[in-house]
């Protein structure tokens, strides 16, 4: 199925504003949808695209590119080999992974500058720097992300109409009330379990039961462990993609020992960056100081990281099973998960804040003259203001870090994301999980 994307109307921004100097790249893990939304954007946009996924190229697309320095031949023989005709100003032509064949995406520079057409790459795991060193970055190439579908898109792929109204509750500062609440958790914890990889989402339309969805992220995990291990032939990079869960359990920063079981080389770094660079993981850094700008006190030797996508999430903390049993779901649809699950919160919400365009960020800290550790699990900058957030799994529960955050750091706004309804208790808000975009939206 063909899903409503939100990064559609950035694709349109760029057709109207900018496509006639610049390319555009769409980046995002593996089986987010790149390729999916550029050929629905290029059928509906454009007269006429040509498609070329350098994943299956065959031999004659590829035999055209031995003519790039000749552009009016290039276009020539492109048109002959796919049977379509292109149109000066009204056609697209797409680099499907873009990656797999670094002279189309130096040749950018030159197509833009000839004007006749428009292009748009895609591209997975598209910055390690084995598939670029010889290769000159096109400096006319604007760049977007992809991730898997949010919750707004989720509920728009289920035939939902649920968000829009439920927004009207937020802004209203009004609670949904206690049955309300209850079946909006329910419908969140759904995404939750499903997540957002389109193959997830479309088995879930198409009734499949979990242990069926399982099947398909399990397969989807397999792909980027294949992937990883194609870039690290000692598999410590699939090591650290699979620990994330379980480091997180222990609400740390992310230890490569921990991961690896060895100790930390220099070659670690590289292979962080590499998984950083995948798009398959979020990276949030500890900034020192969060009365100044975040990024200026960022800690980069101290960060968590998580799955980028948590249905796939879900999975991985269940993959010492041969499959997740409908059980396993069925607890985290009636909340019956073990409370020290807590995380699994953690990791949606980060999903959400980095899917609205935004760094992570946390914040630890110690009492003074004890051992004791305080740590609020996001920061968000917006303007002159910080907004402290503390997720729980729970509707209640201490709070005790972003109480002392109030405390050390006064006039910051803090904000409790947990299955409490929409509440103000003092000085701190409370927020159910599922309104977290709502939020989000207002302090873009």
């Amino acid at each position: 199925m063909v899903f409503k994307r939100k990064a559609y109307k950035q694709l349109l921004e760029w057709k109207n504003n900018y496509a006639d100097s610049y390319s555009i790249l769409v980046e995002g893990a593996r089986r987010v949808g790149k390729s999916t939304l550029v050929e629905e954007f290029a059928k509906n946009e454009y007269k006429s695209y040509i498609l070329i996924d350098f994943s299956n190229a065959s031999d004659d697309i590829m035999d055209c590119f031995e003519d790039i320095n000749n552009l009016n031949r290039f276009f020539l023989r492109l048109q002959t080999v796919t049977g379509t005709e292109l149109y000066e100003h009204d056609s697209v032509i797409v680099f499907d992974e873009i990656q797999l064949f670094p002279k189309a995406r130096q040749a950018i520079k030159f197509l833009v500058k000839d004007g006749r057409y428009h292009y748009i790459e895609t591209g997975s795991l598209i910055s390690i720097k084995k598939n670029i060193k010889d290769i000159v970055i096109p400096s006319e190439e604007m760049k977007i992300n992809l991730y898997p579908l949010d919750y707004e898109e989720f509920l728009m792929a289920i035939g939902d109409n649920s968000y829009n109204l439920t927004k009207k509750f937020y802004d209203d500062k009004t609670p949904t009330g206690q049955s309300l609440n209850r079946k909006l958790l329910k419908d969140f914890r759904i995404y939750m379990a499903v997540g957002g990889m389109p193959q997830a989402v479309n088995a879930y339309i198409e009734n499949k039961n979990f242990v069926q969805i399982d099947r398909i992220k399990r397969e989807i995990i397999s792909l980027y462990e294949d992937d990883f291990r194609k870039i690290d032939s000692s598999g410590k990079l699939s090591m650290m993609y699979r620990s994330i869960p379980a480091q997180l359990s222990k609400n740390k920063k992310f230890s490569v020992s921990a991961a690896t079981g060895k100790r930390k080389t220099s070659k670690d770094d590289e292979r962080i960056f590499d998984l950083i660079d995948s798009k398959t993981v979020l990276v949030s850094y500890n900034t020192n100081n969060p009365q100044t700008t975040l990024s200026d006190t960022k800690d980069l030797d101290y960060f968590k990281l998580y799955v980028a996508d948590t249905g796939l999430f879900v999975t991985m903390m269940f993959m010492d099973r041969p499959e997740t049993e409908n059980e396993i779901y069925a607890k985290l649809l009636s909340d019956k998960l073990p409370a020290n699950l807590g995380f699994l919160y953690e990791n949606v919400v980060a999903q959400m804040i980095v899917s609205s365009n935004r760094e992570l960020y946390y914040h630890t800290w110690e009492k003074k003259n004890s051992n004791h550790k305080y740590e609020v699990d996001f920061l968000i900058s917006h303007m002159a203001d910080i907004y402290a957030l503390e997720v729980k799994s729970s509707g209640t529960g201490k709070h005790e870090s972003i109480d002392e955050f109030k405390r050390k750091y006064s006039g910051k706004r803090a904000i409790v994301i947990s299955q409490k309804d929409l509440n103000m208790e003092g000085d701190i808000e409370y927020i159910p999980i599922y309104m977290t975009p709502y939020l989000l939206e207002v302090i873009i």
